[in-house]
This record gives C-alpha cells, sequence and structure tokens, in this order.
C-alpha cells in the first residue's frame, strides 16, 4: 500500500462484536475470564486494551515495523527505552536535542551511574571518539529541535552497530511520512504522537516500534511494569488523527517551504535553520533521507536580541505563543525560555542555540494569511 492508504487502514480492521468501521474506544480496566487465566487476550488494560493495540499496530505499519508500543507521552517513551541499560552503561546523544529528552537524561538516569555524552553529528567524526566498549545506545533525533540539523541516519546506524550498541531516532519532528529510520538501520524508532501523529493538540502520547522480536519483549516488559500506558480515548484521538497524516503532512510541508522562502528574503532576519535550503550544512542528507523537508522553521532576527525575538512573539497571531508543535494551528515558541530551559544557557549556546531564536511549527492555514501574520509581527 501507499502511504496514504496505509495511513488510513493499517493496522485497524473492523470491530469484531459489531461491525463497527471505526476502532471502539474500549473503557474498560478489566476483562471477564470464563476460567481463571482463561480469557480472550486481555485481562487488564495496563498490559492490554483494544483500542490501544490498534493503534500500536497502526503506528508500527506507518513505520514499516513489526512492533509498536503506546505510552502516556513521548517523556514515558523516553523513560523505557533508558531503562533497558544498566548503571556503567554510555549514552551518546545529539548535544541539539529537545529539553524534555536532555532533562531525563541529567537529572533523572545520570545519578543512577548511566553516562551520558552530548556531541555534535552533523557528521560521525565526534560521535566516534566517544564510543567505548560500555556504549549501549546512540541517541538521534533528526531533524533537531530547535536547530534543524540534519544526522545521517545510516551512518550513525552504522556507528552504533560497529560498537554493539541499539541505534534509537526520535523522529518526533518528521514522521514516517518524511523518514522511515527503520528502513535505514535505527533499532528503536520513538515519538511524541501529541505531536504531527495526533496532529490536533488534543492528546499527549507517545509511542516507539521495533522489528526486533526480543527488544520488542523487553520493552513491552518496562511498558507494563512501570506503567506508563495510555487511556483508550486518548488512543482513538491518535488513531483519528493518523487518518489524515499524509494530508496534513504535505500541506505543513508546503506551508513551510513558502514561510521559509519569505523569512530568507526578509531584510530584519539574520538567519533561517530550514533542511530545505541548498546552502544547509546537511541538506544533501536531508534530500537522500527524507521525502520533504517537513513544516518547522528556525529563525534568527538581525541584531541578535532576546527582546526584539519576544517583541515580534508578542505581536504574532495566527502564530500561537505556545509549548508543543505538530497541530493543525500554527504555533511560535522561544525555545531558550520555553521547550529548552532546562538545558543550561552555556550548553545552549554551545551547540548554536541562541536567546533570540524563535522556533515556528507552521500549521496548514492559507499561506497568505500566515506570511501576512509574520510581515505584520516582524515589521
Amino acid at each position: 500500500m501507499k502511504f496514504g492508504t496505509k495511513a488510513i487502514h493499517a493496522g485497524v480492521h473492523p470491530d469484531p462484536a459489531t461491525g463497527a468501521i471505526m476502532t471502539p474506544i474500549y473503557q474498560t480496566s478489566t476483562y471477564v475470564q470464563t476460567s481463571p487465566g482463561q480469557n480472550q487476550g486481555y485481562e487488564y488494560s495496563r498490559t492490554h486494551n483494544p483500542t490501544r493495540s490498534q493503534l500500536q499496530d497502526a503506528v508500527a505499519a506507518l513505520e514499516g515495523g513489526k512492533h509498536g508500543l503506546a505510552f502516556a507521552s513521548g517523556m514515558a517513551v523516553v523513560d523505557c527505552i533508558i531503562k533497558l541499560l544498566q548503571p556503567g552503561d554510555e549514552v551518546i546523544s545529539t548535544n541539539d536535542l529537545y529539553g524534555g529528552s536532555y532533562r531525563i537524561f541529567t537529572k533523572v538516569f545520570a545519578p543512577l551511574g548511566i553516562k551520558f555524552h552530548f556531541v555534535p553529528m552533523h557528521d560521525m567524526t565526534a560521535v566516534r571518539e566517544k564510543v567505548t566498549d560500555k556504549t549501549k545506545l546512540i541517541w538521534v533525533e533528526t531533524p533537531t529541535n530547535p536547530l534543524l540539523n540534519i544526522i545521517d541516519i545510516e551512518a550513525a546506524a552504522e556507528v552504533a552497530h560497529e560498537a554493539g550498541a541499539l541505534l534509537v531516532v526520535d523522529n518526533t519532528f518528521s514522521t514516517p511520512y518524511l523518514q522511515t529510520p527503520l528502513a535505514l538501520g535505527a533499532d528503536i524508532v520513538m515519538h511524541s504522537l501529541t505531536k504531527y501523529m495526533g496532529g490536533h493538540s488534543d492528546v499527549v502520547m507517545g509511542a516507539l516500534v521495533v522489528n526486533d522480536d526480543a527488544l520488542q519483549q523487553r520493552l513491552a516488559f518496562l511498558q507494563n511494569s512501570c506503567g506508563g500506558t495510555p487511556g483508550p480515548q486518548d488512543c482513538f484521538l491518535v488513531l483519528r488523527g493518523l487518518k489524515t497524516l499524509h494530508l496534513r503532512m504535505q500541506r505543513h510541508c508546503e506551508n513551510g517551504r513558502a514561510v521559509a522562502e519569505y523569512l530568507q528574503a526578509h531584510p530584519k532576519v539574520e538567519k533561517v535553520f530550514w533542511p530545505g535550503f541548498p546552502e544547509h550544512p546537511n541538506h544533501a542528507v536531508a534530500a537522500k533521507q527524507m521525502r520533504d523537508f517537513g513544516g518547522m522553521i528556525s529563525f534568527v532576527l538581525k541584531g541578535d536580541k532576546q527582546e526584539d525575538a519576544i517583541a515580534v512573539l508578542e505581536k504574532l497571531k495566527l502564530f500561537t505563543l505556545a509549548e508543543s508543535l505538530g497541530g493543525v494551528e500554527s504555533l511560535s515558541g522561544h525555545p531558550a525560555t520555553m521547550t529548552h530551559a532546562s538545558i543550561p544557557a552555556e550548553e545552549r549556546r554551545k551547540a548554536g542555540l541562541s536567546d533570540s531564536l524563535i522556533r515556528l511549527s507552521v500549521g496548514i492555514e492559507d499561506i497568505e494569511d500566515l506570511l501576512e501574520d509574520l510581515g505584520q509581527a516582524i515589521g
């Protein structure tokens, strides 16, 4: 099946009890057993729920994987993956990453004895330099948040597998519409389903997808044991969102390109971060592993002053100032004080994240209205 057909049909099936074409919301915590241990595949909803099962199958199908697991948030996914490790193990992560991931790495797991290295990954030189016999995971976001750096997934997989480590790719910004990391060598693909996959800013959820049966069993054990699972209502909302993922992503990409080109030509804008530009440092890699370049854009105003950036954010009307991204509506943010505030200022600046950087999640509104909004805000 082509991607759009998959988005609507893959992983889901009519309800066997009623024939309902849409997956029902199985709002139940427990299930009747005919005899102790004898059930119809479900016994307790923390472990399994029919609505969640169909969502997990649907996400796995879109990523081209065998097994999907859904969680109560993207951070619950990160938590589950890192719990595969033991004290003394090491993780090599991109240095330009979501602030919540950085926070859980450094504030929760580092004190428990897991060592994290944060390095630029525009090429694999810095990654190879940090590989030791204790390296167990290489953690990749691509495009990165919020600087839209591009990491070569195939090259990262080669380094990880040479070291006997797993490669994890956070595919939140791209979705499987734009890239499928498992096909490029990743071992685990994760998502904040809150963002593009759900797509309507009305649910918080996460998911991961793997191909390896033994790895799935380890992760499913942690999912059930630690309990960070989503409810059926939230699963239903994401299932609904997935059915229009291809249509939404196409419009996000079209609008993203128009906004990026508008900002690049604006006399008050110093720099635009968007992987679709030929001059982007890893544009060739993006063109190789992505099908388009997405709707996430960051930019810096001339003068690089935080107060100027805040003034623009306060004037924007359609680009609503809010956390998160990937909804149908356009959003704006100031990473240094919002999504990435948990990363120390020195580390942010070292990675290239200035205090005046503005991040845009370009929605699917009419592009003329979005450009007009940017024009009146920037001046």
